[in-house]
């Protein structure tokens, strides 16, 4: 019986640590229906001149500014943050949870991604 439960236990853990929800691009899609979604490209400034999600934000996860540029956002609405292939969005969700934010991050990155794309 212990073990039921310790099992139980690992999995909400393991279910509920990341603090963000990673999906896939149907599903961020709909995310960026909401009219308060903030989208952030956490990509470089030269990979997002090269085509970026509309309305999207560029706030380059490997820039010396990224916290000071975060901090310029609005907590009190969603943030939905991509970058290319998903491991920098990863990154920067955990770093918008830790703030406070709320997010959607696209698995799998704007390689995923089937809407429209802007230049």
């Amino acid at each position: 019986m212990k073990m039921i439960y310790l099992l139980l236990a690992a999995a909400c853990i393991s279910g509920c640590a990341s603090g963000y929800d990673s999906v896939d691009a149907q599903e961020f899609a709909t995310a960026l229906k909401n009219p308060d979604v903030q989208i952030i490209d956490v990509r470089t400034p030269q990979e997002f001149s090269e085509g970026h999600i509309p309305d999207a934000v560029n706030i380059d996860l490997e820039s010396e500014d990224f916290f000071e540029q975060m901090d310029c956002l609005d907590k009190e609405k969603p943030v939905a943050v991509y970058c290319r292939g998903g491991r920098r969005s990863k990154i920067a969700a955990e770093r918008f949870v830790g703030k406070g934010f709320e997010v959607t991050e696209l698995d799998g990155g704007i390689v995923t991604w089937e809407g429209e794309i802007e230049k």
